[in-house]
């Protein structure tokens, strides 16, 4: 087992400015339903800002670099407690195939920066397999 380290910093207006000009549209683009939901109220754009960041940070720990990579199919959950990831579809495929075994989240913003830190469980694949 290793550990694959993703992170990511967001600068809070970009979202803001983003759901602003583009308002639903960029919404279910890039958020579900649920992650949508747990950031109404105040501080609208820092957690979404905070979730934005999780999903870059498990791109990078995933080490997705030619695939397309739904945002959606990343999903930060978990309302006033620890955040947790939960991976559907293609991205969900592609990280049962690198041997993912899940992650530790970590976020956090201020009025104007949002940052995620993510540590993905890897399984090393078996001594005699051979590389794709």
């Amino acid at each position: 087992m290793r550990i694959s380290v993703g992170c990511d910093l967001v600068d809070v207006a970009d979202v803001a400015e983003s759901v602003a000009q583009f308002g639903d549209r960029y919404l279910r683009r890039i958020y579900t339903e649920r992650e949508i939901a747990a950031c109404a109220g105040p501080a609208f754009a820092e957690r979404l800002a905070a979730r934005f960041a999780a999903k870059e940070a498990v791109i990078k720990a995933l080490t997705i670099v030619d695939a397309p990579t739904p945002l959606t199919e990343i999903e930060i959950v978990g309302v006033g407690g620890v955040p947790r990831i939960e991976l559907t579809g293609s991205v969900g495929r592609l990280a049962e195939q690198r041997g993912w075994n899940g992650a530790s989240l970590s976020l956090s913003h201020t009025a104007t920066q949002a940052m995620a830190m993510v540590a993905g469980f890897v399984s090393d694949p078996p001594s005699d397999a051979v590389p794709t």
